[in-house]
């Protein structure tokens, strides 16, 4: 497919196989690709203009913190180390800190910033080096693996730093869901340059299932991530009455995978053999 940046450059993109059925890449990838965040209305960086879009996309929020911290507290105990990396402007490490030892890796220093301001318990730290290994009892990237070009380094270095048994929670969008088929270039998730990679769900179980020193436990749905993805969506179709599409086709997506598992985004439970 061809698909156009259409929240900031306005340049076209391809995306293609990679050699794991399932799992596309953005090609080509820019070499400064660090200008291609640079922009106020970048979510993760900036959530305090009391856009429309930022007071839904927190309503939401509100909901996922919820739903994500009770993903980990069913499988760790209280008092566990988490990561959360790509930890932006630290909501999701805000949220968990009272529970977890908790730590976030954020690599843009204004995020970071932000994120140590929030917090009171948790370290916000600018690599993970210095995390000792075998430590953690689990590492989340909350729409994170996405922008990671090199991602078997990446996923060597977490089987480093987690236990025996630990979990690396991973949350990336689905582009074989209904709502990416039916927006198909002007669906948000797509977010080229920004997002590398693009894991359908089988593409996500493949992968995997390549790597001896992890094994797949369970996938779970994000499902509000459909409604402000066809939000955005129907913005950048520059549709009237955008709101209301988005309820509409969120909706479907929702009941339509109720039956196929393909929902907006999903989050991979993977352990550590």
């Amino acid at each position: 497919m061809r698909i156009k940046d259409h929240f900031l450059s306005q340049e076209i993109f391809e995306i293609k196989e990679t050699e794991t059925k399932g799992v596309f890449k953005t090609s080509p990838i820019p070499s400064n690709i660090s200008k291609y965040y640079e922009s106020e209305d970048y979510i993760s960086h900036h959530q305090d203009s009391g856009s429309f879009k930022e007071k839904l996309y927190k309503f939401l929020q509100s909901f996922n913190l919820q739903y994500k911290k009770n993903i980990i507290a069913d499988r760790i105990k209280k008092g566990s180390k988490v990561l959360d990396y790509g930890c932006g402007a630290g909501e999701f490490v805000k949220y968990i800190e009272e529970d977890f030892e908790t730590f976030g890796f954020e690599p843009d220093s204004d995020a970071r910033k932000a994120a140590m301001n929030k917090i009171s318990k948790a370290t916000i730290l600018d690599t993970i080096q210095k995390i000792p290994e075998q430590s953690l009892d689990a590492i989340t990237l909350w729409h994170v693996f996405e922008h990671i070009e090199n991602q078997d380094e990446m996923l060597n270095l977490f089987h480093g730093k987690l236990k025996d048994k630990g979990l690396l929670i991973i949350a990336v969008p689905n582009p074989t869901s209904y709502d990416a088929k039916h927006y198909k270039e002007y669906w948000a998730a797509y977010d080229v340059p920004r997002h590398i990679y693009h894991f359908s769900k089988n593409g996500m179980e493949n992968l995997i299932s390549k790597k001896p020193d992890w094994k797949m436990r369970k996938i779970k749905p994000l499902v509000l991530d459909s409604f402000y993805i066809s939000m955005l969506s129907e913005k950048y179709k520059k549709s009237p009455l955008f709101w209301l599409k988005a309820v509409l086709y969120g909706t479907i997506s929702n009941v339509k995978a109720l039956f196929s598992n393909e929902f907006s985004s999903l989050i991979y439970i993977i352990e550590k053999r």
